[in-house]
C-alpha cells in the first residue's frame, strides 16, 4: 500500500504544479533560513571540550573589593601574587596559568627577517589538561617549568610556515631574541569557543603559533599581549611593581576529578581569601568563584547575541511558512472531498485516508528539504554578510547538517499536514455521494 500511496501522491502533486511549487518553496525557504542560522549557532555554542568540561575549573578571587569589583563578581583573571599562590599550593590534579604573548621569530637564524608570532605562556600541565593533540613530540615536563627551560611547542600551521610539513622536534628557533628548542608540534587545534582564554580574546580568534613555559616568560620579563585590568592608585614603575600590583592579567585553570575535589578546592579558595583578609591585604570578606567550562561560557555570554536573535527570527519565519503550508494542504485535500467520499464508501478506513495524505505531505517535505538543502549550502557560504568574519567562518555544511535539514523538512511538513489530513479523514461518504 505504501508504494500505491506514493503513486497517488505523485499523481496528485503533478495535477496542480503551481500549488505544489508554492508548498515546496515555502518549506525550502523556511528550513534553509533555520538551518543557516543554526549552523552558526551550533558552531559558537557547542561544548569545546566535551570529555572534560565538567572537570576543568577556573578559580576567581576578588582582589579588588566591593567598591571596585564587577557588580559583586570577582575579576575574570588573577593578579600575579594570587596566581602564584594557587600554583604553589598545588591543590589540584593538574593546574596551569596562562597569558598571551607576542614575539618576533627568526625562521632561518639571524640572516632572516623577523616574523610576528602570537602564543601563550603556560605550564606543562596545559597540554594534558586541555587534551592538546600532537603531530610530533609532546609538551614539556614539570622539570622544564621549574628550571625555566628554553623549550617551545609550535602550532601545526606555524610549523608549516617555518619548516614545511616535516618533524621539527629538536630544532631551534629564535623567539624574541632568545633561542628555544622545539619539543613538540600540535595538530590543528583551536577549540571553539576558546574557553580557556576569554579574558583576553572573544573566544573565536585564530589558532596560536606557539606555547612557551610560563616561568620562562616571567624570567625574561615578557609582558602580556592580552588584557590587563587594574584598580585604584597605581605605581607601575617597573616589572616588579607591576607583578606586585593589583592588576589582573593571568588566567588560572585547574583540573578536579570528583565533586569532593571540587568542594575541597572551593574551601581552599575561601580559606586563602580569609587568610589574605586576616593579613590585612584584603579589607573585605572572602569572595571567590569556581566555575567549570559550561558555567564559565555561560557567565561570559560567549554566544554572540546576533546569533541568538537571527536563530529566533529564522524559526519564526519557518513557523509562518509551515502555517502557509497547512493552509495550502487543507485547500488541496478538501478539494478532493468527492474522491475521499468514494474511497470511504468502497471500504477505505480513516486510517488509510490518514496514511495516503500524510505520505503525500511527506513527499512535499522531501522536495522542500532538497530545495532547502541547496539554499542552505548557498546561505552558509554567505553568512559573512550577517556575522563577523571570525564567526562566519565557523559555519559549515557537514553530513549532520544535511541529515538535520532533511529530517526537519519532512517532519515539519508532516506536522503541518496533520490537521488537513484529519479534516480529510472526517469527510462523510454519504453526504459526498449524495451531493455529487
Amino acid at each position: 500500500m505504501f508504494a500505491y500511496y506514493v503513486q497517488l501522491g505523485l499523481r496528485s502533486l503533478r495535477r496542480n504544479p503551481a500549488l505544489t511549487a508554492l508548498m515546496v518553496m515555502a518549506i525550502g525557504f523556511g528550513v534553509a533560513a533555520s538551518m543557516i542560522t543554526w549552523s552558526v549557532f551550533r558552531a559558537v555554542s557547542g561544548d569545546p571540550i566535551p570529555d572534560k568540561s565538567t572537570q576543568l575549573f577556573i578559580p576567581q578571587i576578588d582582589g579588588w573589593g566591593p567598591q571596585q569589583n564587577l557588580k559583586g563578581e570577582p575579576p575574570d583573571a588573577l593578579n600575579y601574587a594570587d596566581a602564584m599562590a594557587l600554583m604553589h599550593a598545588h591543590r589540584a590534579v593538574r593546574q596551569t596559568l596562562l597569558y598571551p604573548v607576542r614575539l618576533s621569530v627568526l625562521p632561518e637564524g639571524n640572516r632572516s627577517l623577523p616574523v610576528a608570532a602570537r602564543g601563550y605562556a603556560v605550564y606543562g600541565d596545559f597540554f594534558p589538561m586541555f587534551e592538546v593533540p600532537f603531530l610530533y613530540g609532546g609538551g614539556w615536563n614539570a622539570a622544564d617549568d621549574e628550571s625555566r627551560g628554553a623549550v617551545v611547542v609550535l602550532g601545526a600551521e606555524f610549523n608549516r610556515k617555518l619548516f614545511g610539513d616535516v618533524d621539527s622536534v629538536g630544532r631551534e628557533i629564535t623567539l624574541g631574541g632568545h633561542l628555544y628548542r622545539i619539543v613538540g608540534v600540535t595538530r590543528q587545534w583551536n577549540p571553539t569557543p576558546r574557553f580557556f582564554d576569554l579574558f583576553s580574546s572573544s573566544g573565536f580568534a585564530d589558532a596560536m603559533d606557539f606555547y612557551l613555559p610560563f616561568t620562562r616568560a616571567l624570567d625574561l620579563q615578557i609582558a602580556s599581549a592580552g588584557s590587563n585590568s587594574c584598580r585604584g592608585k597605581l605605581d607601575l614603575t617597573g616589572w616588579d611593581s607591576w607583578l606586585q600590583g593589583n592588576c589582573v592579567w593571568v588566567t588560572p585553570w585547574v583540573e578536579l576529578g570528583s565533586s569532593a575535589d571540587v568542594a575541597r578546592y572551593r574551601r581552599f579558595l575561601e580559606d586563602y581569601a580569609a587568610d589574605q583578609q586576616r593579613a590585612g591585604r584584603f579589607g573585605w570578606a572572602p569572595n571567590v568563584r569556581l566555575r567549570n567550562v559550561a558555567q564559565w561560557l555561560d557567565y561570559q555570554r560567549v554566544v554572540p547575541q546576533e546569533s541568538r536573535i537571527s536563530l529566533m527570527v529564522s524559526l519564526g519565519f519557518f513557523v509562518i511558512c509551515l502555517i502557509n503550508t497547512t493552509g495550502l494542504l487543507l485547500a488541496k485535500f478538501m478539494r478532493r472531498a468527492g474522491e475521499i467520499g468514494v474511497r470511504r464508501s468502497l471500504g477505505a478506513s480513516r486510517r488509510e485516508i490518514y496514511a495516503q495524505y500524510l505520505i503525500e505531505a511527506a513527499m512535499v517535505g522531501l522536495a522542500g528539504g532538497v530545495l532547502g538543502l541547496v539554499f542552505t549550502v548557498l546561505g552558509v557560504s554567505g553568512v559573512g554578510v550577517l556575522f563577523r568574519p571570525q564567526i562566519a567562518r565557523l559555519a559549515h555544511v557537514d553530513m549532520s547538517l544535511v541529515g538535520l535539514t532533511m529530517a526537519v523538512a519532512i517532519l515539519a511538513t508532516l506536522a503541518a499536514a496533520f490537521y488537513p489530513a484529519w479534516r480529510a479523514a472526517q469527510v462523510q461518504p454519504a453526504w459526498q455521494l449524495k451531493s455529487n
